[in-house]
């Protein structure tokens, strides 16, 4: 793994969808999922890290495999995003309490250690995990970087809304991920 300018987010894409709502964003987490992969690809390629971080849904002694494996058990959506993305041996994954990546996890200590300037943040949902770990990322000076196409909210307009508040107000890029070879995407 290179120490370096950028990290790729994962945000709360190992997910059970079994709450309110969840039959309108999975489709949406499923486009999303698709897009990111091929970001991933290109980060691995790059040697850019890439960071699952997962609410833990209260479940205190599960583990990140143990959540994968709930997902691919469980069918549907949770198991083509778990499939899609395919968390590898080489990724880091952090599972979270609450809605920001950073609130009560070892992420801000992680991207010191790794010299990360720069956050590629992906997830779902846009509005809400995605939209709380922007605005973390910001206050602790993180350029950042939240593709389109990437992210995945309840409705398209929610989804506009949100990327929207992120680029005035977080100074975020919010162009969509067209990765090409050698690259993790726009750079």
């Amino acid at each position: 793994m290179k120490r370096g300018a950028d990290a790729l987010l994962l945000i709360d894409f190992m997910n059970l969808f079994d709450f309110e709502g969840a039959k309108v964003l999975a489709p949406r987490a499923i486009r999303a999922a698709h897009n990111t992969a091929a970001l991933k690809a290109n980060a691995i390629e790059t040697h850019i890290p890439c960071v699952f971080i997962n609410d833990n849904f209260g479940e205190w002694t599960r583990s990140f495999d143990q959540l994968v494996r709930a997902c691919i058990d469980r069918g549907g959506a949770s198991e083509t995003i778990a499939q899609v993305l395919q968390p590898l041996t080489s990724d880091i994954s952090i599972l979270k309490p609450r809605h920001s990546a950073f609130y009560g996890t070892p992420l801000e200590f992680l991207l010191d250690e790794l010299k990360v300037t720069r956050l590629i943040i992906s997830g779902v949902a846009a509005d809400n995990c995605v939209f709380a770990t922007a605005q973390d990322a910001h206050v602790r000076k993180f350029k950042l970087w939240v593709p389109s196409n990437c992210v995945a909210a309840e409705s398209l307009a929610n989804e506009r809304s949100a990327l929207r508040h992120m680029s005035r107000t977080l100074k975020a890029a919010i162009d969509p991920c067209v990765p090409r070879r050698g690259s993790a995407g726009r750079q």
